[in-house]
């Protein structure tokens, strides 16, 4: 793969992966729009694998709870701070794996790569994320995230499977609705991010392996790195602008990009 294009889809993929504006949808769009060959699954999973330590690491202690409060789980202990945020990451995990299995094998994840899918979904859920983040109550804070929550925010977890709606942005969509303030909404879902892309690697990662060469392992890793690299300075920066900035920055993103793809789709 020529370099320049795998740092653009590295670039790409780690700017957008945490932003509310559809990784996924970005990825598509790159070779649908500007006539480069499809980078493959290989360099997908391999950008992601870079985003996946970045925020790890951006939350590497609110990690470290979790990974503990797993051994108190298995152990039957639910009281602790870990073992309630391991419990909520699993069930918010659950939806979005069994409906990413169903889409998969009936084939409609292919059927849903189209320009014209994602200029509905950006442009759909952007506005969607405007409603919530203007209407949402702010009275809700990480602590309150228990069984429940962590359900509902799963369920709008799935709905992100349709390229174009951004999963951090329809779980922070979803977390808004439920009043929790713009801070900690984003803060779950990127930790709800962890085990999602794990899972996703999971099932992409069988079938690479056994198609990857040398050539494209290291790709992969140059795609890793500079993924990594530019998603932890998203994340950073994202973060520390949501205790005094709101989301209508990357609505009216998806609004005028949503718009643009839609008159390109049908013109």
């Amino acid at each position: 793969m020529p370099m320049l294009q795998l740092i653009l889809l590295a670039l790409i993929q780690g700017i957008t992966e945490f932003l509310p504006i559809s990784s996924s949808g970005h990825l598509i769009l790159l070779p649908n729009l500007s006539g480069m060959a499809d980078q493959g699954q290989a360099i997908d999973v391999a950008v992601h694998v870079g985003t996946l330590a970045a925020v790890v690491l951006y939350f590497r202690a609110d990690v470290k709870v979790a990974a503990l409060g797993t051994f108190d789980l298995l152990r039957g202990r639910r009281d602790t701070p870990g073992a309630r945020l391991a419990l909520g990451l699993a069930i918010a995990t659950v939806p979005v794996v069994l409906c990413g299995l169903a889409l998969k094998l009936t084939g409609l994840d292919e059927a849903l790569r189209s320009v014209a899918v994602i200029g509905w979904t950006m442009l759909g859920f952007g506005i969607v994320l405007y409603w919530a983040d203007q209407t949402g109550a702010t009275d809700k804070v990480e602590a309150d995230w228990g069984v429940w929550d962590a359900l509902k925010m799963g369920l709008w977890q799935a709905v992100a499977l349709i390229p174009g709606t951004s999963r951090s942005g329809i779980t922070i969509t979803g977390a808004r609705f439920m009043g929790y303030n713009r801070h900690d909404a984003a803060k779950i879902s990127m930790l709800m991010s962890i085990p999602t892309i794990l899972a996703s690697g999971v099932l992409l990662g069988a079938e690479v392996i056994s198609e990857a060469d040398a050539q494209v392992a290291r790709d992969g890793a140059i795609g890793a790195v500079f993924a990594f690299v530019a998603a932890l300075l998203a994340l950073t920066l994202m973060m520390r602008l949501l205790r005094s900035v709101s989301f209508t920055p990357y609505v009216i993103y998806r609004v005028i990009l949503g718009a643009g793809l839609l008159w390109y789709a049908y013109s």
